[in-house]
């Protein structure tokens, strides 16, 4: 390897051509990062002070060697990106010049010339920069002044755009942009491929601009390795047409959250979502070395990508099941892709008919919808769809899978006919996220002629109006005030209509017999309503119980006989269990024998889903995995209990904080047991970890079901919450340092920001129960332990110095882990819940300590 530092322009002049290789992700660049550097270029245009900036480093391999006759195309391994941008700003400048020429070696002639094109080459030789399959036919066009292709880069023509309204824009700037364009500097990184792996070196480098996808990186890993000629037989095989089934947005936007589904599907657990391209290495070792096994792996992802893309986006051709998927993404069931994708390879695999296939899709639609109605909480549906299919048995497809819903426990249970009526009768319906949804499929079901329920507006029968008419009092009757505040937005008294403006407030008996009444509604849920000759609270109540029993018959429950599902449900017994309670001669046969068995049969009480495993150890109580632990010891039973420390809520003081210190058992608190009167006390605890576990089933950010009830029961109201709040808080921070770059905004009680060195990142972080602070805190955690602590040294070495561009009244503390070897800097101030009126002095102090550290930040990693 050698790495030289350069000028962008002098380093594009020099070079004959440079070459996205095939395995490379196409252009991606936003608007926001075009603008970040157009503002750099434009400040340091400007000010005769800045005598360089640098954009990041261009890493490339040399195809072969030069010659004075010959010179070969550079391989481009990292700084596509960076190259495009800046070509696309070089065109439009040279665009905009004409014949003119602000500062000498800027005319539009010499642009083009050094810098886009080889004047005396011919055919691909003649492009300066060649980018991946997606993108170069664009770039060439725009270059070379021919028609774009039909089907031409969105993201290369947008950007082109950008630029040139920019530059008309500054007109009267040209010189300074000129100026800044010939003071940007990159690390010129040149690469033997005999010597250096390029999949290492690309992997660790955090260059500035838009970070790689995890999908990119592993396209990148799977095509980077090979030799040319698989490499591109692969690439037009199965990765190009794969690309054009998503689209180009669509690839951007989707094909991650596809891989991490396919990983469920192959692994039977759920990666988090920064970890797709860590567990796929992990996974891709199981199939053969050599080109063989690529390819059979290559294969199976395109052929598990095109099942989604019929189902996530609009392509599949059989009508009833695209139908099917259709309801399924309206209800926003993402998280029910991994079952999904297995389903519908069993279905192309001939194992699933057609008619099984869609009866199936249509249960779990019904299985989603009831639990919404239900408000159960949705937050556990991504383990249940990730591995509902262990338990099958394909040989009898639909009687098993009809079995495994109907014996899902507790708040995994498929509601039944009794709980879905009753819950559809009495709550909001109106308010129901996807009303559109359950309106249009009660009306069209059984229809072979679908009405477009997009053409009507809901009406309420009872009228809004907060101020009720007097003749609608009237017709309500003495109570009238409790009727329409409790029925108003109720299932009975809601409906289809394409006559709203008509109907307004007017009389129940007018809105029935004017043309376009209910008499004469052609909608099937409206039947009925043009016979009534008063709407009161009884026409309401029978109104739901109709409609709700119509509703059992749209959604309907599995149904199957007790014995059939004995047999589909029975366990064989394992033969994989070398421990039992006989292993803890404590608790089976010594002084804590009924100590532990009351106990024991507290935490089971806590809900039919509580499992007991017995280990060697210690006896593990999970729900989705464990919330408590007992080590049975002579004189007490000891609890590991599975919750952060500061979020437990214990007002005697009697646990123990066990974060990051060698124990048995998997929790951060422990709590010792010794008498039948400390079990009231310990199960209060224990229940705080189990419902917490309930609330963050399967980990923030790893794609829990988005509620269509707009009401975010349990754990979604909070994450829904983070979300927003840490939305606004990255968008404000971003504003007022335009340099920064964002991160992933998920439903964590934490926010990331990257700062483009390896292992260093800020994070907001709310801490305690409820949230008493939001800090700051900047994490050294390379996974070069040996360099965290000598940053952490370094910025109290440098204490006073950059203290002094800190906000005021706030507590920093040094902290470092030996045994982890991790460091980090807290800085925080009393905080209330997240709020808007926090988001401002939030992003002021992150804002703050990003100015007066980055610099520091640099020299401790030795830039």
């Amino acid at each position: 390897m050698k790495a030289v530092e350069a000028k962008l322009l002098a380093f594009l002049k020099k070079s004959p051509q440079f070459v996205i290789p095939i395995y490379q992700r196409s252009y991606s660049w936003t608007e926001r990062e075009c603008r970040q550097l157009w503002n750099d270029i434009l400040k340091a245009g400007r000010s005769n002070k800045i005598s360089g900036h640098f954009v990041g480093s261009i890493v490339y391999v040399e195809q072969g060697l030069y010659s004075v006759t010959t010179q070969s195309p550079l391989l481009v391994i990292d700084g596509q990106q960076r190259l495009t941008t800046v070509s696309l700003l070089i065109l439009a400048l040279a665009e905009a010049l004409g014949t003119a020429e602000p500062i000498e070696g800027f005319s539009a002639r010499r642009l083009r010339h050094y810098y886009l094109v080889n004047a005396e080459e011919e055919g691909e030789r003649y492009f300066k920069l060649l980018l991946s399959q997606t993108d170069t036919a664009t770039l060439t066009a725009l270059v070379g002044g021919t028609p774009l292709p039909q089907e031409h880069s969105i993201r290369v023509k947008e950007n082109l755009d950008l630029f040139r309204s920019w530059i008309t824009e500054a007109s009267d700037e040209l010189s300074a942009i000129c100026e800044g364009l010939a003071k940007l500097m990159v690390v010129d990184i040149s690469l033997d491929r005999d010597q250096d792996n390029p999949q290492l070196i690309f992997e660790s480098m955090n260059s500035t601009g838009l970070e790689l996808s995890q999908a990119d990186l592993i396209r990148n890993f799977i095509l980077m390795s090979l030799d040319w000629a698989p490499q591109k037989r692969l690439y037009e095989h199965y990765w190009r047409p794969m690309e054009r089934e998503f689209g180009q947005r669509a690839y951007s936007e989707e094909f991650d959250g596809f891989m991490r589904h396919y990983l469920t599907v192959k692994t039977g657990v759920i990666p988090k979502e920064e970890h797709v391209y860590r567990e796929f290495k992990q996974y891709s070792q199981s199939f053969e070395t050599g080109d063989e096994g690529v390819e059979a792996l290559v294969k199976d992802i395109r052929t598990h990508a095109s099942y989604f893309c019929r189902m996530a986006l609009h392509t599949e051709p059989d009508p009833g099941l695209r139908a099917a998927f259709k309801d399924l993404r309206e209800l926003k069931v993402e998280v029910a892709f991994p079952l999904l994708l297995e389903l519908y390879a069993d279905y192309d695999q001939g194992l699933l008919s057609k008619e099984g296939f869609l009866e199936v899709l249509r249960l779990i639609e019904s299985y989603v919808f009831r639990r919404a109605v239900c408000e159960i909480p949705t937050n556990s549906l991504n383990k249940t769809f990730a591995t509902f299919t262990k338990g099958l048995k394909k040989d009898r497809y639909l009687d098993s899978l009809r079995a495994q819903f109907m014996t899902l426990p507790s708040y995994r249970r498929f509601p039944k006919n009794d709980e879905f009526k009753r819950q559809l009768q009495e709550r909001d319906m109106y308010h129901f996220r996807s009303r559109s949804y359950w309106l249009r499929r009660l009306e069209n079901h059984g229809r072979k002629e679908p009405i477009s329920v997009e053409e009507y507006t809901i009406e309420h029968i009872m009228p809004q109006n907060e101020n009720v008419p007097a003749a609608w009092q009237q017709e309500l009757g003495e109570d009238w005030q409790r009727i329409h505040g409790t029925y108003l937005h109720k299932l009975g008294n809601l409906t289809l209509t394409g006559y709203n403006s008509e109907y307004s407030d007017k009389p129940f008996a007018e809105k029935r017999d004017m043309e376009g009444g209910f008499r004469e509604s052609p909608l099937r849920v409206n039947r009925g309503i043009g016979l009534l000759e008063t709407w009161n609270e009884a026409a309401i109540l029978q109104r739901a119980t109709q409609l709700a029993d119509q509703c059992c018959n749209v959604w309907t429950a599995p149904v199957l006989d007790e014995s059939t599902i004995a047999m589909l449900t029975r366990k064989v017994a394992s033969t994989s269990t070398p421990y039992s309670i006989d292993d803890h001669p404590h608790v089976a046969t010594g002084a804590m024998k009924g100590l532990f068995q009351m106990l024991r049969q507290a935490i089971l009480s806590l809900d039919a889903c509580v499992n007991e495993e017995f280990l060697k150890l210690y006896i593990a109580y999970k729900a989705e995995t464990n919330f408590v632990d007992i080590i049975p010891q002579a004189g007490r039973l000891l609890l590991s209990i599975n919750i952060p420390y500061p979020e437990l809520d214990d007002p005697r003081g009697l646990t123990r904080d066990v974060t990051g210190l060698g124990r048995w058992g998997n929790g951060d608190v422990e709590l010792g047991v010794a008498t039948e009167g400390d079990i009231p006390y310990a199960i209060g605890l224990i229940r705080q970890a189990f419902e917490r576990q309930l609330e963050f089933v399967g980990g923030a950010g790893n794609g829990e079901l988005e509620d269509p009830t707009g009401r975010n029961p349990s754990g979604s109201a909070q994450k829904a919450e983070y979300r927003a709040f840490f939305e606004a808080l990255q968008a404000r921070f971003l504003e007022l340092c335009p340099q920064a770059k964002s991160g992933t905004v998920s439903g964590k009680h934490y926010h990331q920001i990257p700062v483009g060195i390896s292992g260093v990142h800020y994070e907001w972080g709310f801490h305690g129960r409820p949230r008493q602070s939001l800090g700051i805190e900047l994490h050294f955690e390379s996974k070069e332990a040996s360099q965290n602590h000598p940053r952490l040294d370094h910025f109290q070495q440098r204490f006073a110095e950059w203290q002094k561009g800190l906000p005021p009244n706030v507590q920093i503390e040094f902290v470092r882990n030996w045994g982890q070897n991790w460091s980090r800097l807290y800085f925080s101030r009393p905080a209330m819940n997240p709020s808007p009126d926090l988001v401002e002095q939030a992003a002021e102090d992150m804002a703050a300590l990003y100015r007066s550290t980055i610099d520091l930040l640099l020299e401790s990693s030795g830039r």
